[in-house]
Parts: structure tokens; C-alpha cells; sequence
């Protein structure tokens, strides 16, 4: 990673799935909120030069708490998010410093990604502009039909699970999102938003560790991963 990188960690989600009255982001792990993992991961890393964290409108003022509690002093906006996440994205990579050239986007709730696959991502990233962080998959894959009946077993071996960080040239995000918007355009990630403005992106393998937490059962999952971790001194 040679270049100046912003960080985009986007926090706004309710996430019902995990049945807790308060969002997941802030649900504790090993003793601190799941989002300070994630920010102080990023804020321990020289290649990263500011960070936007994109939280729920009535959150913001909170996370600006734990900023100043947890001394995560790359942050340098914390900016409420919009109705959708790709609207919550768009605003983070705004207000980041306008020297970042390079914006990465992460999950707030993927607390066990690892500094080396935030770095295969971005060096991808550089080489082709754009890249996400994925694993193969392990299982098979069915297409299905609105009746319930399979129509298609597509090759496993060209599908890939996709995760964040997604690591992209700023000016080549920056317009794929304004002409989403322009064009009404919603996408399930970031990747998906440039894809489709016919630039390459590429793939950088990451772990299957780096899991985010959405349900119940994720919980117990990353405090293991994360206690093995702290064992091998990581």
C-alpha cells in the first residue's frame, strides 16, 4: 500500500436479525462495543490516514463519545447515514479528507478482519483500480425459482463469497455513486455499483474468519475467534 487511504466504516444498520433492542454495532465483545474493534483495527494501521465512520442519525453523537473514550483520533468525521446503505456510503466517502485518492469501504460489524487482508485488498486495488475481498465458496450453490424448484447448480468454482473491506480509486467511486443516483440505481455493495460502469474489479482472497456479525449465533463465534487470536498474541 503505497497510497494515501481513507477509510469509509459504515455503522447505520438497526440489524433486526440479531433480536436485541440495541444495534448490533454496539452489542459488547471481549469488553468493548463490536464497532471499536473494527475502528481500532483500522486506527492502528500507518497506511490509513483518516477514517469516516457512517452511523444511524440518532447514534452520532455517541459514537463521537466513544472517539474521544477509545482516543481513535483517525476518525475525523462521524457523519449520520442515509436511508439506504449505498446513501450511507456516498456520505462517508464525501466527507473524507479530499487528499485520500484511494477510499476503502468496511462492515462496522466485521471486527476480525485482519491488517494483511486489508492490505491484499488495496494492493489489488492499486494495480487494477478496484477490488473487493472474497473466499470461494465451500458449498453448492442453487438457483431457485419462486415456486421452490431448482433451476440451475451453478459451478462452485467460479463463485466467491464477498466480504469488505472493498477497496476502490476514489474518483472511480465517487462517480459511480452519483450516477447511481442519477440514475436511481440501488446495489447490494460497492463493487456492484462500479461493476456497472463496465470497470473491472478484481478479487483479493481473504479469510473466512473475517465474519460478520448478524445473528445470535455469531456472537459466541467471534469472541472464540477473537480469544484465539489474543492467545497467539495478534
Amino acid at each position: 500500500m503505497n497510497a494515501h487511504w481513507g477509510a469509509v466504516v459504515v455503522a447505520a444498520g438497526r440489524g433486526s436479525r440479531m433480536g436485541t433492542a440495541e444495534s448490533k454495532q454496539y452489542l459488547p465483545l471481549h469488553g468493548k462495543p463490536i464497532l471499536v474493534h473494527t475502528l481500532e483495527l483500522f486506527q492502528a494501521m500507518d497506511e490509513i490516514a483518516d477514517i469516516a465512520l457512517v452511523v444511524g442519525e440518532s447514534d452520532v453523537e455517541r459514537c463521537k463519545g466513544l472517539v474521544m473514550e477509545y482516543k481513535l483520533s483517525k476518525v475525523t468525521a462521524v457523519v449520520a447515514g442515509g436511508s439506504e446503505r449505498q446513501h450511507s456510503v456516498y456520505a462517508g466517502i464525501k466527507s473524507l479528507s479530499p487528499a485520500a485518492e484511494w477510499v476503502m469501504v468496511h462492515d462496522g460489524v466485521r471486527p476480525l478482519i485482519t491488517k494483511k487482508a486489508i492490505r491484499a485488498c488495496c494492493e489489488k486495488a492499486e494495480h487494477s483500480g478496484a477490488a473487493v475481498l472474497a473466499v470461494p465458496v465451500k458449498d453448492t450453490i442453487k438457483q431457485v425459482d419462486d415456486s421452490g424448484l431448482i433451476v440451475a447448480t451453478p459451478d462452485r468454482r467460479s463463485l466467491w463469497a464477498i466480504q469488505t473491506p472493498q477497496a476502490f480509486r476514489r474518483d472511480l467511486l465517487t462517480s459511480a455513486h452519483e450516477r447511481a443516483v442519477a440514475e436511481h440505481f440501488l446495489g447490494t455493495d460497492d463493487a456492484m455499483v462500479v461493476e456497472r460502469t463496465g470497470a473491472p474489479v478484481a478479487i483479493a482472497e481473504g479469510d473466512y474468519t473475517n465474519i460478520k456479525i448478524t445473528t445470535p449465533e455469531d456472537l459466541p463465534w467471534a469472541e472464540f475467534l477473537l480469544e484465539k487470536r489474543m492467545e497467539r498474541g495478534e
